[in-house]
């Protein structure tokens, strides 16, 4: 049985939107925000006390973009792995990446420097410059969609996964009045898959039934 420690609305989202995607089994252990400072216990499974921690027999993998490939590939044959062969390879690698490395890192600043750390430490310079960043960065991606359903064409891949919680994270920070028509259609797309519903409803059931709130707590985030 595949086990995922997931926090609401954390980045553990995206493997949690791929299983549902792939109809896999799977256990869900939902944490406190930030677990690592709420939950000491969870640095004995995981010393890095972050979200996500896949667990599958003898894997171990904590990068959430790294999962989701990991779990095209590993319980394929599926459409949402890309083959080497494939021409969209290309695509699906560096969007896939894109998705964690361009988008997501900005929104992180976004969110701790406005929300999450106390008051006197907050820096609203550093929301303004890393929410102009990541408009620009979305730029390629509005260029990209103008002509695709996905970003590998027709079909959903992993990369899908990566980018769309980016677009997610972004709209609880109330971003989502500046998506460009392609993007807003592709997010609106993504949003209504059966697979992102079932996701968003496991993780808010898992929450009540094992008593974890779902609401992210605003303390002071210890030192990365």
């Amino acid at each position: 049985m595949i086990t995922l420690y997931h926090c609401i609305g954390a980045r553990s989202f995206r493997p949690l939107w791929m299983l549902e995607e792939l109809g896999l089994g799977y256990a869900l252990k939902m944490m406190p925000f930030p677990p690592r400072a709420l939950d000491q216990t969870y640095l004995d499974v995981n010393p890095l006390g972050t979200v996500p921690l896949l667990i599958d027999g003898e894997v171990r993998m904590t990068e959430s973009s790294a999962i989701c490939q990991y779990l095209a590939g590993r319980y394929g044959p599926t459409s949402m792995d890309v083959q080497a062969t494939d021409g969209e390879y290309a695509n699906y690698l560096n969007y896939l990446h894109f998705g964690e490395t361009t988008l997501t890192v900005p929104l992180a600043m976004i969110l701790r420097y406005s929300r999450f750390e106390p008051e006197a430490r907050r820096q609203p310079q550093v929301v303004v410059d890393y929410t102009r960043f990541f408009f620009a960065r979305l730029r390629q991606l509005e260029t990209h969609l103008s002509a695709r359903e996905y970003i590998c064409g027709a079909r959903l891949t992993a990369a899908d996964v990566s980018v769309g919680y980016a677009l997610y994270l972004a709209s609880f920070l109330d971003l989502t009045p500046g998506f460009k028509p392609a993007v807003m259609a592709y997010y609106e797309r993504l949003t209504l898959r059966a697979g992102f519903l079932r996701a968003q409803a496991a993780e808010t059931q898992t929450a009540c039934a094992q008593g974890i709130s779902t609401i992210p707590s605003p303390l002071a985030l210890p030192p990365e």
